[in-house]
Parts: C-alpha cells; structure tokens; sequence
C-alpha cells in the first residue's frame, strides 16, 4: 500500500473524477445477497431490506472509497424488532481487513433500539461504544454520517456527533489509513447475541421485517486502479481536515454523558491488564 504521505498527494492533486455523488442506488449500490428480499424503488430513491425466517439481505457500494464524509438515511425496523441486526458500515476485505460500524439492534416493542459503533484496524477491532438515540429510529428517516480521514473518525446521528476515534499511530495504536473500503449494508437474524445476550428471541409472527434507506451521499475520494480522486472544490474538500469545534464537542459530551450504555474505554473488567492507550489518549 502506499505511503500516507503518497496518500494525501494523491486526495489533493489527482482531482480528475467528482466523487460528490448523491443518491441513485441503482447507479451506486448493488444487491448482494437476499434472494428478492431486497428492493430498489421509486426509480432510484428508495431501498429496502427485508428479514424473514428463511434469510436477510444486503447490499454494497459499487465504488471503493479512502476517506470521506458517508451519509445515509435510515429507517430502522418498527415494532417488535428483537434479534434482528440492521448493519450499515464500511469495510475492506480480508483478514486484516479496516471496518467502520454502525450496527442497530433491535429489541421488544416499545424498548429502545441500541446504537452499536466499532473500529477495525488491520484485523483488531474490540473498539466498542454503544448508545441509546433521543427518537424513535423507526418512526422516521434520520441521517446516520461517518467522517473518516487521515487524523479521525466521527461518527453523527442527524448532525450530532455521537463518537470521535483520533489517530493515535504516535502512540502505537492502528489505524485505518491504507485500505480502501466499500460501504455495506444488511439485515440479518442474530438472536443468539443481538438481543439482552441471546436471551430474546426473534418473533417470527412480525415478519417481514423490512429496514429502508434513501438520500445517500458520498463527499469522498473514489479509489480505482491503485489511486485516489476526490471532488475539485476546496469546500468540498473540507472534510480532509475536519474536527470537531467548541460546539461540536459540547454535543458530544451531551450524548456521551446521557446516551452512552457502553465504552469499551471503562471497561476494566475485559481489560486487566490495562486499558488499550487510545483510551488515555482520547
């Protein structure tokens, strides 16, 4: 893989092919896998995943991408959703494979879903935060956004940043930089852990059970034939360098302080023998 250094030359100079794309999910996405259970309507607009008993489905970027801003808006599965898993994340492949997650887990009717986040880094993830949202995610569409270049990523719900994971390869931690990564979706049964550890169930009565997305957008660097091409205008460029301002943090801090229900960062059972360094760093 190339340099970082080769990297940024690259998001700034190769500025041959606009990657500011919004959404067409026939030109952007393709359906992997669900045997017709996922759907792209409304020529273009709208798609859907759905659930049943006899298997999920998903679907994945035709483009690759290195850094970026990703917006999607979802709506997740209403009703009695227990043991259903709606991922939305981006990845590379292979064993040492980076991954960006967003991952929603269902739950009883009337119990709030949890917002599951990660971070894989050349194979190693174990970076988990989990969260409650303020909305009923599966009332309406709202916009789940992954920031992701070359010093953090931040994840935001509707503009709000939930998560900021820095770059801290000063102090030997991984971090996702080389590897180009394709944006995927899915819907799938995970009963066996989704859901209070297993102790749940999916109901089969409820299904279909059916997630839907519109109004994707990329800000991004396209990767194709070993290079990266980012969009020409330096505002939509800004992401490159973007962090969080005063404001900004503050909301973070408001969601962390009244939304967070996990943080791998506290977790001094899992890790005896020490917290991972991001940790102290952060």
């Amino acid at each position: 893989m190339a340099s970082l250094s080769c990297i940024l030359l690259l998001l700034f100079v190769s500025l041959l092919m606009c990657s500011l794309v919004a959404c067409n999910f026939n030109q952007h996405f393709d359906i992997t896998w669900g045997d017709g259970r996922a759907m792209i309507l409304n020529n273009g607009e709208l798609l859907t995943l759905s659930l049943d008993k006899a298997s999920g489905s998903g679907f994945q970027s035709k483009n690759e991408y290195l850094f970026g801003k990703i917006d999607m808006q979802l709506k997740l599965v209403p009703g009695n959703s227990a043991g259903t898993v709606t991922a939305y994340y981006l990845s590379s492949q292979g064993p040492t494979h980076d991954e960006i997650d967003f991952e929603f887990l269902g739950n009883l009717s009337g119990d709030p879903y949890i917002l599951h986040t990660n971070v894989f880094s050349q194979g190693k993830g174990n970076r988990e935060q989990q969260f409650y949202v303020w909305f009923d995610p599966t009332a309406d569409f709202h916009t789940y956004s992954i920031l992701w270049n070359p010093q953090r990523i931040i994840f935001s719900v509707d503009g709000t940043p939930i998560r900021e994971f820095k770059n801290s390869e000063s102090i030997g931690v991984l971090y996702p930089k080389d590897q180009p990564m394709r944006i995927y979706s899915s819907l799938w049964n995970a009963d066996d852990w989704a859901t209070r550890g297993g102790l749940v169930k999916t109901d089969w009565t409820h299904a279909p059970f059916t997630a839907s997305y519109r109004n994707f957008n990329a800000n991004a660097c396209v990767w194709s034939s070993g290079a990266s091409s980012c969009s020409s205008s330096s505002n939509d460029n800004a992401w490159l360098q973007e962090e969080l301002d005063s404001t900004s943090q503050e909301r973070l801090q408001w969601v962390q302080k009244n939304y967070m229900i996990y943080n791998y960062c506290t977790d001094l059972k899992r890790f005896p023998q020490g917290l991972p360094p991001e940790c102290s760093a952060a």
